[in-house]
């Protein structure tokens, strides 16, 4: 699930991105159209400037701007500046990796396996996204049911090679 702060992030990234090229946008104007609060809003876009994706001027005149365009900024990339990962579990990251605390094994952790799978497709999806996208997305293709259920199938019925084999 994403965090509270990864939704406000997002939100704010977007509104500065649908006004991109209209100069600083104030913290006021964002936090009023995207309801965040002012004072959470500030650390976050303090945080979004050191992860390189907005710039600020002080001032009556000042506010916030995209540092790049926002085809160049993915939901990807702003999960992973709040999260630190698009993993579901520590041992699953590409970027953040640590091993799990109290787990089994890696190389016998079944899990893992799943977890790896789970955070490649997230990445394919929120990497894919930018902020430049239009409001209304086509839909995503998703496998039929069927289509689900031979995946697990030929998954679940596949010799297990050694590192394949995972447990737990």
């Amino acid at each position: 699930m994403l965090s509270q702060r990864t939704r406000y992030a997002i939100r704010a990234l977007l509104h500065l991105g649908d006004r991109h090229g209209q100069g600083p946008i104030q913290l006021a104007e964002i936090a009023e159209r995207q309801n965040i609060p002012a004072k959470f809003l500030t650390v976050i876009l303090s945080e979004m400037k050191r992860a390189g994706f907005v710039e600020t001027m002080r001032g009556k005149e000042g506010g916030y701007w995209l540092a790049r365009p926002p085809s160049e900024i993915t939901y990807g990339d702003i999960v992973r500046a709040t999260r630190g990962s698009l993993a579901l579990v520590p041992c699953a990251a590409r970027l953040a990796y640590a091993p799990c605390d109290h787990c089994i094994e890696e190389t016998q952790c079944r899990m893992r396996h799943v977890m790896l799978s789970v955070r490649d497709e997230t990445a394919r999806i929120l990497d894919r996204v930018s902020l430049a996208e239009p409001l209304s997305l086509p839909p995503l293709e998703h496998p039929s049911t069927a289509e689900q259920a031979a995946e697990i199938r030929d998954f679940r019925d596949s010799p297990a090679t050694p590192s394949d084999k995972v447990g737990g």
